[in-house]
């Protein structure tokens, strides 16, 4: 491998295809490439569902969106492959190595193409990987990629940035659902595909019961995804807060979602994307992480997670080896509540 700390890259492509919470993650890394060369273009290769994560971000000037349906065609999934490995790039990030970053990679000829250490049989696609990077936080962990070119992380978090236009949206929004500006919001996520990282909605139902009762001036907003809505129904009905706590008929996009997350004083809910949008709108959060591990939380006093005492937590599965899921039935609304009272 050569020596790269010198490099003065003019165009730079950033390689995260999914999934929308890792896509965030990679925004810390768009940030110090932008600090490190503010005259180079960065543009973005991703997923068409993970392209709205980078809307506004002024430090990526193109942004090429994969999408899935129109590529099923093979002659017109090489076509794009191509066009884009083509683009006349001086450094290729690739997050991911991912079977779409790699056929892209075949078509470019970058001087630089950048990684993680990659398996024996994908290194002829890459110039130059860290030969070993540090754990702790998952941004972090993927700035690691850039050690090559002299780049440490540097505490960057998250970010997501939300329009006038957008905020004016989300306004108009939960004012049609009976939140008024001046009220105060919490987000809600009660939702995840896996059963080792979800707090049952009963619970949320009857925290925010118990949280409402506390503050009277406290209005819910129940976040949710295709698939997800009955789950964030039964939320509301265990809480019995009616117009206290409200949802949209169908899932809003990712940016109103941004712009609402935004506007809460407090986001509370399972290890998915929008604990990672609250980081990136720098708004508080309380995660119930399940077996998750502690590396998915930004390291600060406004974002914290809330964990029983089990010996086998984080565990990382997605099964419980005990078979009665302790580290989500067994944390009560009330442990949690505790820990909310003292953020706002």
């Amino acid at each position: 491998m050569k020596d790269i700390t010198a490099i003065n890259p003019k165009r730079i492509l950033v390689c995260q295809l999914r999934q929308i919470g890792d896509v965030v993650l990679a925004t810390p890394s768009v940030s110090l490439l932008h600090k490190k060369f503010p005259q180079a273009e960065i543009h973005v290769y991703t997923e068409e569902k993970c392209a709205q994560v980078f809307a506004n971000n002024p430090a990526v000037q193109h942004i090429w969106s994969i999408k899935k349906n129109e590529l099923r065609n093979p002659f017109k999934a090489l076509a794009f492959y191509r066009k884009v490995g083509i683009s006349g790039y001086d450094l290729v990030v690739d997050f991911q190595q991912l079977p779409r970053c790699r056929w892209m990679l075949l078509f470019c000829n970058a001087p630089v193409k950048l990684s993680f250490k990659p398996p024996w049989y994908n290194r002829f696609l890459y110039t130059n990987w860290p030969e070993s990077i540090p754990g702790g936080y998952a941004a972090k962990y993927k700035s690691g990629v850039l050690k090559p070119l002299g780049i440490d992380w540097d505490d960057e978090r998250p970010h997501l940035f939300v329009s006038d236009k957008e905020r004016e949206e989300a306004r108009v929004c939960l004012s049609s659902l009976g939140v008024k500006d001046d009220e105060s919001l919490i987000t809600l996520d009660p939702s995840h595909r896996r059963d080792t990282r979800r707090w049952p909605a009963e619970h949320y139902g009857k925290l925010i019961s118990l949280l409402a009762e506390k503050r009277k001036d406290l209005k819910f907003f129940i976040l949710y995804g295709p698939g997800e809505k009955e789950v964030a129904l039964k939320v509301k009905a265990v809480s019995g807060l009616e117009g206290r706590c409200v949802l949209l008929d169908k899932p809003g996009s990712l940016r109103l979602m941004a712009a609402i997350i935004e506007r809460a004083v407090l986001h509370i809910g399972n290890c998915s994307a929008p604990r990672h949008f609250a980081v990136g709108v720098g708004t508080p959060s309380i995660t119930i992480p399940g077996s998750s591990s502690s590396a998915w939380t930004f390291p600060s006093s406004d974002h914290i997670e809330v964990v029983p005492d089990l010996e086998c937590q984080p565990c990382r599965r997605e099964s419980c080896a005990r078979g009665d899921l302790a580290c989500l039935n067994n944390l009560a609304p009330e442990e949690v509540l505790v820990k909310i009272l003292d953020k706002i």
